[in-house]
């Protein structure tokens, strides 16, 4: 039996996966900005999902705005974990395109945490 070209072995299979971990490595290694209220509020994420900088400008602290404020750094903090996860389903390549429901959250800080655990249900 001879193997067309375009048949996969399990050697190519391993390559192929070695590959998207090494692009995966390099993804968390990776910093990107999310952004609100036109740049007042910037926070700066690592591609794992760790928030290491939060930035406020000076018009945006009122306290009279407190609500607003906190509207902000909730949308500056979604935009990053947004482009988190684009960048995740970049380095994964073609796998970075399925949908992993709430299995893909366990890799993006969202999902698969303890407040997320399916509660235990007592036994017989």
């Amino acid at each position: 039996m001879t193997e067309t070209p375009s048949e996969s072995t399990p050697f190519d299979l391993l390559a192929s996966a070695q590959e998207m971990l090494a692009a995966q490595a390099e993804a968390v290694n990776q910093t990107v900005e999310g952004t609100a209220g036109g740049g007042v509020v910037r926070i700066q994420m690592t591609g794992a999902g760790e928030v290491t900088d939060i930035t406020l400008s000076a018009e945006v602290v009122d306290p009279a705005e407190v609500e607003m404020l906190q509207d902000l750094i909730l949308a500056a903090l979604r935009d990053a974990t947004a482009k988190v996860t684009e960048l995740q389903r970049q380095a994964l390549g073609a796998l970075g395109q399925l949908d992993l429901g709430a299995l893909g959250g366990m890799f993006v800080g969202g999902g698969g945490g303890p407040d997320d655990a399916t509660p235990e249900l007592p036994g017989p």
